[in-house]
């Protein structure tokens, strides 16, 4: 168009993309800077689950529906940002699941792979293809794609976990599948703890060929990972940034535990605050023991044992604790690893 008065120009682009839409076409010019910004847009709101506060509604929910009947009774942490949608990240869900004595949450599998961090409570059970394992709070455990899974309680008192998995992210390819088995309970084939004495002990058979991404061991106890955790603060100064910070490993490869969650869990020393830090994955915390703030900005949660909260991507946050603090946490940071965009800044 060669017509040097504006008005005119516009009109006729207007008449332009009019014309483009029964094609189903669009002018990226429009949308680039939308599509290709300077930096990840605010679709997320950092948020504060105070346990002490959720706890009731949790245990009041056996009052309303059996596990069996609920299949898998849990509330769902929804970001309020993101209200109605099950996320409490743009590519994560969460949510604290209930199982009491005598139950059982039926079997069943799905493409989404699922992790648990163990709140409160004794003596309930997870059992993942054909292994069943007594969780304890503290452990983290691992429920890779595809694999026949059920949970029981056969002990006494509420069992409650966090619940993480990757539902948004497979829900985007559009590949989400689940199957239910025939039986509430699937079988079990193999001696409790029989993964964490073949791989989780510095050990592996010879001629092992491990056929997923997963990590071989489901179920990393967390008296050895405390351990470890005051070990290392024992032997020198913590990072700046993050504190004593470890992930959990595959001991396959020594890579990430799971192909689509990075977690994670540090230690902070009574007193220390580290330096700002943020990264382009949304972290999902959850504190085990001890207390501290998280302080993004002018925004500070004060954290007590068994809270939870979602820091946004590339929104810079400091840790401040209050006793010798220790963190779990989780997000899609392998994900963007693997495909080449995970982006840190320590400032």
């Amino acid at each position: 168009m060669n017509s040097t008065d504006p008005g005119a120009a516009e009109a006729g682009r207007a008449a332009y993309y009019e014309r483009l839409q029964p094609h189903h076409l669009a002018p990226l010019w429009t949308r680039l800077k939308s599509l290709v910004p300077l930096q990840p847009p605010p679709l997320l709101a950092a948020h504060h689950w105070r346990y002490g506060d959720i706890r009731p509604l949790v245990l009041e929910s056996a009052g309303q529906i059996s596990a069996k009947e609920a299949e898998r009774r849990v509330l769902i942490l929804e970001n309020p940002a993101l209200a109605g949608q099950s996320q409490i990240t743009t590519s994560l869900y969460a949510g604290l699941q209930l199982i009491m004595p005598g139950e059982v949450a039926p079997a069943h599998r799905h493409t989404q792979s699922a992790l648990r961090f163990v709140v409160e409570g004794h003596g309930a059970y997870t059992a993942v293809d054909g292994e069943k394992t007594i969780m304890a709070p503290g452990d983290f455990v691992i429920t890779p794609s595809w694999t026949w899974h059920h949970h029981g309680h056969e002990a006494d008192g509420p069992m409650v976990w966090l619940d993480g998995l990757d539902i948004p992210m497979l829900a985007f390819f559009n590949a989400g599948f689940r199957q239910d088995h025939e039986h509430d309970e699937a079988a079990i084939t193999r001696p409790a703890g029989d993964s964490l004495a073949r791989y989780g002990s510095g050990l592996m058979p010879v001629g092992h060929r491990h056929g997923t991404l997963n990590s071989p061991v489901f179920n990393y106890p967390y008296e050895r990972t405390r351990e470890a955790l005051f070990a290392l603060a024992r032997a020198g100064a913590p990072d700046a940034h993050h504190g004593h910070l470890m992930r959990y490993v595959n001991p396959v490869d020594g890579g990430w535990a799971m192909p689509t969650m990075a977690t994670m869990v540090r230690l902070l020393p009574a007193g220390f605050a580290t330096q700002a830090y943020r990264s382009s994955d949304a972290m999902v915390f959850i504190g085990v023991e001890g207390r501290g703030t998280i302080a993004l900005g002018d925004t500070r949660f004060d954290l007590a044992p068994h809270d939870v909260v979602v820091v946004p991507g590339w929104v810079p946050y400091t840790l401040h604790a209050a006793d010798d603090w220790v963190l779990f946490g989780y997000s899609d940071r392998v994900a963007q690893e693997k495909l080449g965009f995970f982006r840190e800044q320590r400032l």
